[in-house]
């Protein structure tokens, strides 16, 4: 049986390897200082989704991401590796989503796409770590969802069967499709690139990625598979309320380094006179409570 895979990835400034120009005076992530990469469990989960592909013949994998005409990068990437289409949504009102908004941006989305049997997406992204889009992206539509997933086993009968990483040990579910799935970082890396795909789709982009004297205007019209989907708000019925800025909870009322330094030292034995003493003193410094 065949089955229609979304995956949702993003383009992340690398924060692996930062160096002293990384971040701003004001503390934030200097963006334009750092390479953009596709988001490492994203491609974790890209590779689940193609590993289903090839055990499932009739398949297909679609790449979902957000940001501005740059991301098109993630989509051909995607490409090169496998997928077999992909979709930007690039608008201003997409800026400045916090993870309510961008899983409301994805969500509509995967709506407009239409009969998505199965969604696969990173555990989080390392430019923000929170682990939410997934999880929120499910419950905005309605579907069942498997996280911490290491490797989807397989799906038949309607149902995927999952391998989960959790604290203390490994697990292994079932879940009725449609469902979405969320890939931890130790799960098997992406496999590489593909020459011929690379060649194929090299000069695949958005809309909004070229120029108005592109001199490979011919070869847009001669190979339609080359232009990629390109979604605004208004193209998903999304509403601007709940998109990026103006659809985002979250505010950042300060950003400030914290620097640890060493202070004195205590020794401490397990008697219980000890014990309770630490832990008055950590109720008494608010630490606990």
């Amino acid at each position: 049986m065949s089955y229609k895979i979304v995956v949702l990835a993003k383009q992340v400034p690398d924060t692996r390897n930062v160096g002293k120009d990384a971040m701003t005076p004001e503390g934030t992530v200097n963006r334009a200082a750092l390479p953009a990469i596709f988001n490492p469990d994203d491609l974790n989960a890209l590779e689940q989704a193609l590993r289903l592909k090839e055990q499932n013949p009739g398949s297909t994998v679609g790449v979902l991401t957000m940001g501005p005409p740059r991301a098109g990068e993630i989509i051909r990437q995607g490409l090169y590796r496998g997928a077999d289409t992909g979709w930007l949504l690039t608008d201003r009102l997409f800026a400045g989503a916090d993870t309510l908004a961008t899983s409301y941006a994805l969500a509509t989305a995967i709506q407009k796409i239409g009969d998505v049997d199965i969604v696969i997406g990173g555990r989080q992204a390392i430019d923000g770590d929170t682990a939410q889009v997934g999880p929120q992206v499910a419950q905005k539509l309605g579907l069942n969802q498997v996280t911490y997933a290491e490797e989807i086993l397989k799906v038949e009968n309607g149902k995927a069967t999952i391998r989960r990483h959790i604290d203390g040990g490994v697990e292994t579910v079932e879940a009725p499709l449609p469902v979405v799935i969320t890939v931890n970082g130790s799960a098997t890396p992406c496999r590489p690139q593909n020459a011929k795909l690379v060649m194929k789709y090299k000069y695949a982009t958005c809309p909004m990625e070229r120029t108005a004297d592109s001199p490979r205007q011919n070869l847009y019209e001669e190979r339609p598979y080359l232009t990629l989907n390109q979604w605004s708000v208004a193209d998903v019925d999304g509403d601007p309320n709940q998109c990026g800025l103006a659809g985002s909870p979250t505010k950042v009322k300060a950003v400030k380094n914290i620097v640890f330094q060493a202070k004195e030292s205590k020794t401490l034995t397990a008697s219980d006179a000890d014990v309770e003493g630490l832990v008055k003193e950590l109720l008494d410094e608010k630490i606990i409570g």
